[in-house]
Order: C-alpha cells, then sequence, then structure tokens
C-alpha cells in the first residue's frame, strides 16, 4: 500500500494539470476547535490522530468522486477559497439514521462511506446506501490510502 503522503503528491500532480491544487493545511487552532466541537457534540474522547495528521497536510478533499471531511467552515479561521465538507456537518447528516450512530464518518464516495466503528474499534469501507462491509482496516491511514489508490485508477 503506498504512502498516504505519496498518494496525496499524486493527487497533486493530476489537479496542476486541469489548474487546481490540493487545499492548504488546517491551522492548529482549527484543528483545536474541530476536536473540541468533536468531543462536546458527539461524547467522545478524541478524534483519531491520524485523522488529525491528515488535517495537517490537507484540510479536507474533493477528488475524482471521493470526498474526505474537513474542519467545518464555520471552524475555518478565515474564509475557505472552496467549499468544505464538514466532518462535524456531515456526521451529523449521516447519524439522523439510527443504525449509522456507531460510525464516525470521515469521507465517501459515490459508492462508499469511510469511518470508523465505535463499537468494534475498527475502520470500514462500507457500501453506500446499503451499509454492507466492503472492506476493514487497522488504522485511519491505510483506509485513506486504500480509497485515495481507488480514486486515482
Amino acid at each position: 500500500m503506498s504512502n498516504l503522503r505519496e498518494l496525496l503528491n499524486e493527487i497533486e500532480k493530476v489537479e496542476q494539470r486541469y489548474g487546481s491544487s490540493l487545499r492548504k493545511p488546517s491551522s492548529e487552532g482549527e484543528i483545536m476547535k474541530l476536536c473540541q466541537t468533536f468531543k462536546d457534540k458527539f461524547d467522545e474522547v478524541d478524534l483519531p490522530k491520524q485523522y488529525i495528521e491528515f488535517l495537517r497536510i490537507v484540510n479536507g478533499l474533493d477528488f475524482n468522486g471521493l470526498v474526505i471531511y474537513g474542519v467545518d467552515q464555520d471552524l475555518l479561521d478565515g474564509e475557505a477559497e472552496e467549499e468544505i465538507q464538514g466532518f462535524i456537518e456531515l456526521n451529523d447528516l449521516w447519524h439522523e439514521n439510527n443504525w449509522q450512530r456507531k460510525y464516525l464518518f470521515f469521507g465517501d464516495s459515490d459508492t462508499a462511506w469511510y469511518c470508523f466503528d465505535s463499537d468494534e474499534k475498527i475502520y470500514y469501507e462500507l457500501d453506500k446506501p446499503s451499509g454492507t462491509i466492503m472492506d476493514s482496516f487497522q488504522d485511519f491511514n491505510s483506509m485513506i490510502s486504500n480509497a485515495l489508490e481507488t480514486s486515482l485508477l
């Protein structure tokens, strides 16, 4: 499996061919606000460290049908250059369905959700919309690397 940074570099090269680029990293202040809002809203202890590291590289991603959630617009220090699919906002949306409340959603595509099962303590790629488990991962980085590899095909 490819390194997360290498995959992001490949995506950056594709974006540059179309006159675009990856989003800027989240600031430490934005990450702190996201972490506090997350704790308050979802009664969870902490966001995964690997997800926070991802945000330090790029504040979310929207590439070739894959969306990885970033820091919500209302938690940003300033205006975003483009629309960001917010982590808190999208988890609120997906949690409207009772069966989805055990999951913490980090991203989605046309066919899948990328999430963490807080009961089983494992990361999953779920079929969208059935919720059938398509793949499982030991950590955030392996899950997102797999999603990025798929989006680069």
